[in-house]
């Protein structure tokens, strides 16, 4: 896989996604491999590399990605009754491009 697979292959079209939402600056979406029953990713379309690595200047684009996690979460739980919400870092970090799990049920794998 490529050390960013939301530039590499979602933004440029090569993976094809099923859109939950999207604005000018952030896209969610039904995770491509799914580690849960509901899995939405949300990822800012430019390249942020990870929560670590954010700059003063990336504040808007931050509280845009988050209006759309808690937009996600809300449509997840009035659904679900529950989600988590959570990012991962480091070695932990698959694409190294900053990114949100939403998701709900036990674990398919």
């Amino acid at each position: 896989m490529s050390e960013d697979f939301y530039c590499d292959e979602v933004f440029s079209g090569k993976t094809p996604v099923n859109k939950v939402i999207e604005t000018d600056h952030v896209l969610a979406y039904y995770h491509t491999k799914p580690f849960y029953p509901i899995h939405i990713v949300a990822v800012p379309k430019r390249h942020i590399s990870s929560l670590l690595t954010l700059q003063e200047s990336d504040n808007e684009t931050l509280l845009e990605l988050l209006g759309v996690i808690k937009q996600v979460a809300a449509m997840v739980t009035e659904k679900y009754g529950a989600c988590r919400v959570s990012t991962n870092l480091g070695d932990y970090q698959d694409s190294k491009h900053l990114h949100w799990h939403i998701y709900f049920g036990e674990p398919l794998r």
